[in-house]
């Protein structure tokens, strides 16, 4: 990063996924000497923590911060990601798959899914899942590293963890403070403004003393203490459009080898999830609470448990959770930027709370301030941030909207609801013509929203006309070789729990090889 200039003490309040995550990653960027960083976290203040389900992006930044897959996942209790299964939503007695990676592969520079609904059009019977190895290997327990082989089918692949957040947050912990970041375990008990320029100045902590920083990140969860609460910030309230309110969470005891997707089986008044790691399953229940209370919420999750597996044995009292989905006015203000869920919060069914944690490091990092007020680069950040959030809210919505639940009160509503005008334009450029490159797109691209927009509204009118330009003889022989090609490779993958194991073994020798204390 070069100079920081004017900024040498960086003060991250909140610990947790968010807090230890942006420790771990600002003492990768900057070196002790270059930047000061101190984190201020409270065992008086709980964290949310039930978040288990990550996307693919999440690779990327355990590699920037140090942190070895096998580390990881040894130190989590994490298992593997290959995508989401949605039961339920389009067709209420139906599922489809949101896999990691692609479909099939370009073709003389257009997209595959284009010749596929060509070949549709005249009796083709194999189905898009097909051609993703991420939805086959998925559905088959099966899993394996991305190529980089262009050849190989392997190389469209992607993939994510389900992992413990708090185990998560505790290893990130132990790799910042390894590289020098002080911890203060202290409650707030108030912040204090430079009055000539309303920059936060210090923090009042329970013990007396005063804590001065140049930058502070707030990752003080919902209460947003620094961006909300001292600096005024306003909040978008977005519920009209995702008006699930309430959560909650109760984790099982693992008695099957753990799946390599996450699932979200839609229920009258929401969506349940289930995400299985190596050592239990992490259940919830998100829901509207004017369509359903809280103890009947308990009792619905707690049911379908029962009715999983006479195994499915429950390890905690359910957790409830209250939440308005929206987002800050402005991410970054002053000399503050909010992370995690004092930026906003944009409910789990995509497993995006984790990648906007991320997304908003490196976006920051690229944006660092060299001041304490930096109007320009604060400008810059809140642009980026709101286009993210923006693009992940219509995504969400997409799901609630195009459901098929007909004749159940909250569902009949969500289909007739008005939507943004951004997700009315991607929706009518899909079915008119089948259309999933859209303007702007950050994380979600057009095999995500493929895969939601086949699942849940089946195929489009029509396709892009460039793909009337291959033979007919050899669309067919493409696409057969392709998926050939596809079923094939997700035949020899080993299966989950074998690579799984890999790590597992490296773990125990490790564990072993290591100096008695």
């Amino acid at each position: 990063m070069g100079n920081p200039g004017k900024i040498s003490h960086l003060v991250i309040v909140g610990g947790g996924t968010a807090g230890w995550m942006s420790a771990a990653f600002f003492s990768k960027v900057f070196t002790p000497q270059q930047m000061k960083i101190t984190l201020v976290e409270s065992a008086e203040i709980g964290t949310v923590g039930v978040g288990e389900a990550t996307i693919p992006p999440i690779t990327f930044f355990n590699e920037v911060v140090g942190v070895d897959e096998g580390r990881m996942l040894a130190a989590t209790e994490g298992s593997f990601k290959l995508g989401i299964e949605f039961v339920g939503w389009g067709d209420p007695a139906g599922r489809y798959m949101h896999p990691f990676g692609n479909y099939g592969t370009p073709m003389d520079g257009v997209s595959f899914h284009a010749y596929w609904l060509r070949a549709r059009k005249h009796g083709y019977k194999a189905e898009l899942h097909e051609f993703s190895l991420s939805d086959l290997a998925a559905k088959a327990g099966k899993f394996d590293w991305r190529s980089e082989d262009p050849r190989d089918p392997r190389s469209a692949m992607a993939h994510a963890y389900h992992f413990d957040a708090s185990l998560y947050a505790k290893l990130l912990r132990e790799v910042a403070e390894e590289r020098g970041v002080r911890r203060l375990e202290r409650t707030i008990r108030g912040v204090t403004l430079d009055p000539l320029d309303g920059t936060i100045a210090a923090l009042a902590l329970d013990d007396g003393e005063t804590l001065a920083g140049d930058f502070f990140i707030d990752c003080s969860g919902f209460r947003a203490l620094l961006i909300g609460g001292a600096l005024g910030v306003g909040y978008d309230d977005w519920s009209n459009y995702l008006p699930a309110d309430r959560a909650v969470a109760v984790p099982s005891a693992r008695y099957e080898d753990p799946i390599p997707y996450t699932r979200a089986i839609a229920d009258k008044a929401g969506w349940r999830w289930r995400i299985p790691l190596r050592h239990r399953t992490g259940n919830g229940y998100v829901y509207v609470s004017d369509h359903i209370g809280d103890d009947e919420a308990a009792d619905v999750l707690l049911a379908s448990l029962a009715r999983e597996h006479p195994d499915n044995k429950v390890l905690a009292d359910p957790r409830f959770l209250r939440f308005a989905t929206g987002r800050r006015k402005a991410s970054r203000f002053k000399n503050c930027a909010a992370i995690g869920l004092s930026s906003g919060f944009l409910e789990p069914l995509e497993s995006t709370s984790i990648h906007l944690i991320q997304h908003g490091l490196i976006k920051l990092a690229g944006s660092f301030p060299l001041a304490k007020d930096d109007p320009a680069a604060a400008g810059i950040y809140n642009r980026i941030m709101g286009e993210e959030m923006e693009q992940i809210r219509d995504f969400l919505i997409y799901h609630y909207h195009a459901n098929g639940r007909v004749g159940e009160p909250l569902w009949d509503r969500l289909r007739h609801m008005p939507v943004p005008d951004s997700l009315r334009e991607k929706m009518e450029l899909f079915r008119t013509r089948g259309a999933t490159i859209f303007p702007n797109q950050t994380i979600f691209q057009e095999p995500n929203w493929l895969a939601i927009m086949i699942g849940q509204s089946g195929e489009p009118e029509a396709y892009d006309p460039l793909a009337d330009l291959m033979d007919e003889r050899l669309l067919a022989e493409r696409l057969h070789h392709l998926r050939v090609a596809c079923h094939q490779a997700a035949a020899r993958m080993p299966s989950h729990a074998r690579a799984l194991e890999r790590f597992a073994v490296d773990s125990r020798k490790a564990t072993a090889d290591a100096p008695a204390a």
